[in-house]
Order: C-alpha cells, then sequence, then structure tokens
C-alpha cells in the first residue's frame, strides 16, 4: 500500500486561505482514518490466522505456521488484539474531536464571511 498524497495545487508553505486550511484538517482525518481501517483489517486477518481460516483467493490457507496449536495461543492472541483494538478506539475518539473543532472552524469561516456581506 502506497502512502496518500495532498492534492498537488494545495502547497502548504505558500500563504493559505481558510478553506484550504479546512480541507488540509479534513484530508488529514481521512488519511489517520484510513490507516486505522488498515489497523483493524490486519487485527482481523491475524485472528483469521490464528484460528486457521485465512485463505487466499484460491480458497488455500495463509502461512499456516501461525495457527494456534493451543487454547493459550488463541487466548494470547485474542488479548493482543483486545489492546489493539483498544488504542485505535481512543485514537477513533481524538479523531472525533478533532473533526468537531474543524467543524467549529468552517462554522467560524461561514460566518465571518456572511458578516463581511
Amino acid at each position: 500500500m502506497s502512502f496518500p498524497n495532498i492534492p498537488e495545487d494545495i502547497n502548504p508553505i505558500e500563504g493559505l486561505d481558510s478553506e484550504q486550511v479546512a480541507l488540509l484538517l479534513l484530508a488529514s482525518i481521512a488519511f489517520e482514518e484510513l490507516g486505522l481501517a488498515h489497523l483493524i483489517n490486519a487485527e482481523a486477518e491475524k485472528l483469521q490466522g490464528v484460528i486457521g481460516t485465512l485463505v487466499d483467493d484460491d480458497g488455500d490457507l495463509i502461512n499456516s505456521d501461525i495457527k494456534a496449536e493451543s487454547l493459550e495461543e488463541l487466548l494470547d492472541a485474542n488479548k493482543s488484539v483486545e489492546r489493539m483494538l483498544q488504542t485505535i478506539v481512543k485514537k477513533e475518539m481524538l479523531l472525533q474531536f478533532k473533526f468537531e473543532n474543524v467543524l467549529d472552524f468552517l462554522n467560524q469561516i461561514d460566518s465571518s464571511s456572511d458578516d463581511k456581506k
């Protein structure tokens, strides 16, 4: 997977207007959400691998070496996934706060443009 790019028509080095700043903030939230989606998928694949259900497009088992051999190994994998998902939920909460701040910023932009009319 490649890293997402900021659109070429937005140059963060030069002066930005309020709308460009808002777009960059929204894009940063979207990029972080995309990264979290990949982490969630990786955790799901980890569980599939441990229980022996991770298969390729042909239905062949992928990396049978990671399949759990005992209940203890299954529980360890589950705990690992649980910890990662807890971290992801914390990050989601921070992104929600960030998004709400961007919405407030957009409302301020809208209010100030209405005052100028």
